[in-house]
């Protein structure tokens, strides 16, 4: 592919390249229409699988065979401690999702944790080097009583989803991701973090496929999706979900349509 014709997919907003200023061993990559599909490694840290020695095994792997990202999903004791090596030696993308974060790097329950809180969360991954972070910022106070009136199978099977649902129900507030997101739009524009756009609300089975739960926060993600265009943010939305395979095509142009190709 041309330069000329990569410029204007990422202008157009259909290939994002996820590329931290500060991660700088970092063998960039699109992700996007018309480009190769990219390998994604998930691992990390957690209560259950404690050995860093291990974690960074799988990082050397994930990295010998090709792997051109890897999602950072540790949720437990020094994060960033794993997070800052894996970042001075991977040139592979690093992806991290906040909310995972929140509870092991703030050293708080999870109804103790202020809006304010996970914005340092935001900044702190940013400031380290993270190429792209899972913001779940779709799911408002208006997509939670939609899920509640819906009554679904199988509820919210989105981990960071359910957190920032649980969060809310404890607090009665607002999703801050949602609430403050021009503020990290502008820690994202700061540091160029690619904002993958989490689908808290995806279907988690056949049964709830394309019900109303998923179509509004979708709406909304295509909203968030052009305020950060308008922050010279790139985006990558995620979805769709659980579903039988005679509506993956009708989602995925549904999808495409309203968050305009992103």
């Amino acid at each position: 592919m041309t330069e000329e014709n990569l410029r204007q997919l990422v202008a157009e907003g259909k290939v994002a390249i996820c590329a931290n200023k500060n991660h700088t061993c970092l063998d960039p990559e699109g992700v996007g229409s018309m480009l190769r599909t990219k390998i994604n490694v998930n691992l990390g840290i957690s209560g259950d699988c404690k050995d860093y020695t291990m974690e960074m095994q799988k990082v050397d792997m994930a990295i010998k065979f090709g792997a051109e990202a890897i999602m950072d999903l540790s949720n437990y004791g020094k994060t960033n401690t794993f997070r800052k090596q894996l970042i001075d030696m991977s040139p592979a993308m690093i992806g991290t999702v906040p909310m995972y974060d929140a509870i092991g790097y703030l050293e708080k329950d999870l109804k103790e944790i202020k809006a304010e809180d996970f914005l340092r969360v935001i900044e702190a991954h940013a400031k380290e080097g993270v190429d792209f972070q899972t913001i779940h910022a779709g799911i408002n106070r208006r997509a939670v009583e939609a899920l509640k009136r819906q009554k679904r199978l199988t509820n919210v099977v989105s981990r960071g989803g359910s957190l920032i649902f649980a969060w809310m129900e404890m607090t009665g507030n607002e999703n801050p991701f949602y609430e403050y997101y021009d503020e990290i739009l502008d820690i994202c524009e700061e540091y160029d973090v690619t904002i993958s756009l989490g689908d808290a609300c995806r279907p988690g089975c056949l049964a709830d496929a394309t019900d109303v739960c998923q179509i509004e926060e979708l709406v909304r993600l295509g909203e968030l999706t052009k305020r950060a265009w308008e922050k010279n943010v790139q985006v990558m939305v995620e979805g769709p979900g659980h579903m039988p395979m005679d509506q993956i095509a009708a989602n995925m142009k549904l999808q495409s349509t309203i968050c305009s190709g992103a």
